[in-house]
């Protein structure tokens, strides 16, 4: 009964915490984009100082999403620290309870924390984002210039026994409509057969329908068309789809993704670490926590100097460091995605329960 009352007393704190450290990141995200969106924009026929807030609004639940793990270590440290300083930690061992007991409520606040953020702010985040880019686009389509200038991400399809890899300059319509684009057709083997560089390719109905085409075949005297068809099993909505990166798109929608992707032949590699990175978010959080009582738990009481704490926020950014260069690795296929994402989490979790056990346990 005691420790219950307790419990609930540390994960009050622990959310009273969270919440003014949400807050006080929110403001310096709001404020910072604000200012980067006034920089870029300000040119632009659209642009006006409340349309510059709704902007910014939009796009900030996707970069907070970002800084969750450092909310959950940094509000770890801080409230341990202030429990420890206040002597009620103190206390709390003299009536008997372990450290492992008590750490209980914050390792449960951050995987509330965690989910929250998976299945709530991740949903708003991407629509957020979608939302963004096209008040964003309309802007810059008032200035005349809807094209968006940005190299398309390279397209694989296969279609008759072939495959095709895709790639443009510039895309308008979501990818729907390529401008400076090259083709380059494969046979079963991988060996080259045809590359066709064309002015621009839109996407209908079955096929690609290039303009302005030179076609060029090992051996052969280049040659130009006016027009030319291209068949293709693509879907105008998986083309619009792919266009969007896999940290905006939401968790519910990424194992749908992830199977349009598979249906064509198209490497998913990038969603699938998207899915396990958001799978694994609340556990990565229970890994922060641990990191920071591994630093705060005997402050006070043993008068250990900053160094420590500076050593909890240091490891804690090696952590993140480490969880976004490995997904990288992931996305790209170099390791599979559940390794690339799970793999760091588990080791981090391994290693702070191991270091506890050894200040608390010896």
């Amino acid at each position: 009964m005691m420790f219950g009352t307790l419990a609930r007393y540390f994960l009050t704190r622990y959310a009273i915490t969270t919440v003014w450290f949400l807050l006080g990141v929110s403001a310096i995200i709001f404020l910072a984009d604000f200012s980067e969106t006034a920089r870029r924009m300000s040119g632009l026929p659209g642009y006006s100082v409340p349309a510059a807030l709704g902007l910014t609004a939009l796009r900030m639940p996707l970069i907070l999403q970002q800084t969750i793990p450092f909310v959950a270590l940094f509000v770890g440290m801080t409230t341990l620290i202030s429990l420890n300083r206040r002597y009620e930690l103190v206390v709390t061992r003299a009536a008997g309870i372990s450290a492992w007991q008590f750490i209980l409520p914050f390792v449960g606040g951050a995987l509330v924390l965690g989910l929250l953020s998976v299945t709530v702010l991740n949903p708003v985040a991407a629509w957020g984002e979608s939302k963004a880019l096209s008040v964003e686009a309309g802007w810059r389509e008032d200035g005349g210039s809807s094209r968006q200038q940005q190299v398309l991400p390279w397209l694989r399809q296969s279609s008759g026994g072939q495959d095709t890899i895709i790639g443009a300059k510039s895309f308008e319509d979501n990818g729907t409509l390529l401008h400076d684009v090259v083709l380059i057709h494969l046979d079963k083997d991988g060996n080259i057969l045809l590359r066709q560089d064309a002015q621009s390719a839109k996407l209908e109905d079955g096929y690609w329908l290039l303009n302005n085409v030179s076609e060029i075949r090992p051996g052969h005297v280049p040659v130009r068309e006016a027009t030319t068809r291209i068949s293709t099993n693509l879907r105008r909505e998986f083309v619009q789809e792919r266009m969007t990166q896999p940290e905006t798109v939401a968790f519910f929608d990424l194992s749908h993704k992830i199977d349009v992707a598979q249906s064509f032949g198209i490497s998913s590699k990038a969603l699938e670490t998207q899915y396990h990175f958001l799978l694994s978010m609340p556990f990565l959080l229970v890994a922060m926590t641990l990191i920071a009582a591994t630093v705060s738990l005997k402050f006070s009481r043993f008068a250990q100097s900053r160094s420590v704490i500076l050593g909890g926020i240091v490891s804690g950014f090696v952590l993140y460091v480490v969880t976004v260069l490995v997904r990288a690795f992931g996305s790209s296929g170099v390791f599979p995605p559940i390794v690339a994402v799970w793999v760091p989490v588990v080791v981090a979790l391994a290693l702070g329960a191991t270091i506890l056990l050894h200040q608390e346990d010896g």
